[in-house]
């Protein structure tokens, strides 16, 4: 289900300059893909480039809607064709609606959300009329379940879930797959700018459910080539995805609020 690479094909990784992003174009180029890397970071998308030997670097915010859709232009500009888009930049805010900041909450709706939404629609439909694609949309153990102390992330993540189950079942027959990468805790910082350091994570959520971003990376695609819909590294965190779907709601509510960094006095 993954794509061969190709002279002119490129593999698009946004939130590529670290963490989980870092992590699948360091996984995809060792798989012989050529890459191109998305990220507002210019050093580090540099530094990332270098160590692969050599990668495309394209300083993009996701957040802003003229930059997201001068992507595409920029990457034909280059000679390449996105035959693989990965997903992947996001952010997180902590704390209840109550005390939100609106445009913090707005911006992670852009990069969250808006962005997934947007360079689906506008790369998808060359992967379609190729006959060939692969799309890896990351989301999060949080979608299967709403998340007192981070509402807007959690309901962004189960948007990512539910549009991408919904997209690969229309891409089925069309030479294109689609899949969620829906991880639970990873040591990469992502939380610790959110305002949860992962010394502070680990408190609430057991030593056992942790991933390192690596064996993230592999897990991710190795589930796309194998043409998985839902990938969830660890058999931990297949059982927390799959109580947060079933457990009854007042229950799963409860619990995560009494345990959420977030929602701490």
């Amino acid at each position: 289900m993954l794509p061969p690479p190709s002279p002119d094909g490129v593999a698009v990784v946004t939130g590529a300059s670290s963490g989980i992003g870092a992590e699948i174009a360091r996984e995809l180029a060792r798989r012989g893909h050529r890459v191109a890397l998305v990220a507002r970071r210019t050093d580090l998308l540099r530094e990332l480039a270098d160590s692969l030997g050599g990668a495309e670097v394209l300083p993009v915010d996701l957040a802003d809607r003229e930059q997201r859709a001068a992507l595409p232009d920029q990457i034909a500009d280059l000679g390449l064709v996105p035959y693989i888009l990965v997903n992947n930049a996001g952010m997180a805010n902590l704390g209840p609606v109550a005390e939100s900041d609106p445009a913090a909450e707005l911006r992670l709706v852009e990069v969250d959300v808006s962005a997934v939404v947007d360079l689906c629609s506008r790369i998808i439909p060359g992967m379609v009329e190729r006959g060939r694609g692969a799309v890896l949309n990351v989301a999060s153990v949080g979608a299967f379940g709403p998340v007192p102390g981070q509402a807007t992330y959690g309901a962004a993540k189960a948007f990512v879930l539910s549009y991408t189950d919904a997209m690969y079942e229309e891409l089925r027959g069309t030479g294109v797959t689609a899949a969620t990468l829906c991880p639970g805790p990873v040591r990469t910082g992502f939380g610790a700018a959110a305002g949860i350091p992962d010394e502070e994570a680990e408190k609430s959520l057991p030593a056992f459910m942790w991933r390192q971003a690596d064996a993230v990376a592999k897990t991710a695609v190795d589930g796309l080539a194998r043409g998985q819909r839902v990938i969830v590294p660890g058999t931990p965190n297949r059982v927390a995805a799959a109580f947060n779907h079933h457990l009854p709601r007042r229950l799963l509510l409860s619990m995560v609020a009494r345990n959420h960094p977030g929602l701490a006095e």
